[in-house]
């Protein structure tokens, strides 16, 4: 019988630290590995970031990989197991997946591969400011094997302990580790092979969050960008991509009113994903606020 290729589940809320993670096994992962990308969004910002790691990726947009892109997800895998042979497979769900579907088809139709865990990284700074956990984060929680308790250094230890008795009240056997920027022994991760038996998932996901994207070849105003990013409104949860000012492209990154600028040479123009609630009422707004930073000038 032939080897079943192992494949991990990476999933968590929106801005946890999926893409973190991955950059992070990347760089000490010593086994050849491919990685499987759901972004939520019009825009693949996750996927551009990763490119050029020496990585086989797929990126699977316009869809969640649980529901509506099970599919293409098969698909995607089937090709990266029959072109390069990777020793394991990573699929970073999009932060409004449940993950329930998706291992149920994992085990169900991909007969290349086996299941080897499911990780699930948790925000302890997202899960301070926004206590209450959604249907769609209960599920992620649920599903893990391990979960990456991340950006602990932003909490206190009282808060820290709170948040554990929180999670164990949704999970009680996941094994639970304390990260700052995902840095954990990858080791750790993989090899969990622990079976279970996935129920078929009985609910239709509707995802609890809306997106819209901003794209513009213009020179940004850095001051402006950041005092606009300073009054995000409350309903925008998260928000990435890129931002080109005067000094080169920078890498944006905005969390539950958390958010840095990094440089990142790899991209020339301003692309933009804003996630959150009722978007569609303040979308409008947001694009005339950024277009105002643009400066008259750009080349």
């Amino acid at each position: 019988m032939a080897v079943r290729t192992p494949l991990t589940v990476i999933t968590g809320p929106l801005g946890s630290g999926k893409t973190t993670l991955l950059h992070h096994l990347l760089e000490t992962l010593s086994q050849k590995i491919a990685i499987v990308m759901n972004e939520f969004g019009e825009i693949a910002i996750d996927a551009k970031v990763i490119q050029g790691k020496n990585v086989q990726m797929a990126s699977l947009g316009g869809g969640c990989v649980c529901c509506s892109l099970l599919g293409e997800f098969e698909a995607a895998v089937n090709e990266i197991i029959d072109t390069v042979n990777p020793d394991l497979i990573v699929v970073e769900t999009t932060g409004v997946a449940e993950p329930d579907a998706l291992v149920f088809d994992i085990q169900e139709s991909l007969t290349k591969v086996r299941l080897d865990g499911v990780v699930t990284v948790i925000d302890a700074d997202a899960a301070v400011k926004y206590p209450s956990l959604g249907h769609t984060t209960r599920l992620q929680i649920e599903a893990a094997d391990i979960i990456l308790l991340n950006k602990v250094d932003l909490v206190s230890e009282s808060e820290l302990l709170a948040i554990e008795k929180k999670l164990r009240s949704v999970n009680e056997i996941a094994v639970i580790l304390h990260t700052i920027r995902c840095r954990v022994d990858p080791d750790l991760l993989f090899g969990i092979g622990r079976e279970r038996l996935q129920a078929p998932p009985n609910h239709v996901h509707q995802p609890e969050f809306e997106s819209f994207s901003y794209q513009s070849a213009a020179i940004f105003n850095r001051q402006c960008f950041e005092e606009f990013v300073d009054s995000l409104e409350t309903d925008i949860y998260r928000a990435k991509g890129f931002v080109r000012f005067p000094d080169g492209v920078y890498l944006f990154n905005f969390v539950a009113g958390r958010w840095e600028l990094e440089p990142f040479e790899q991209q020339q123009a301003t692309e933009l994903v804003f996630i959150g609630k009722y978007l569609s009422e303040i979308k409008a707004e947001i694009r005339e606020r950024l277009q105002k930073c643009e400066l008259a000038e750009s080349s």
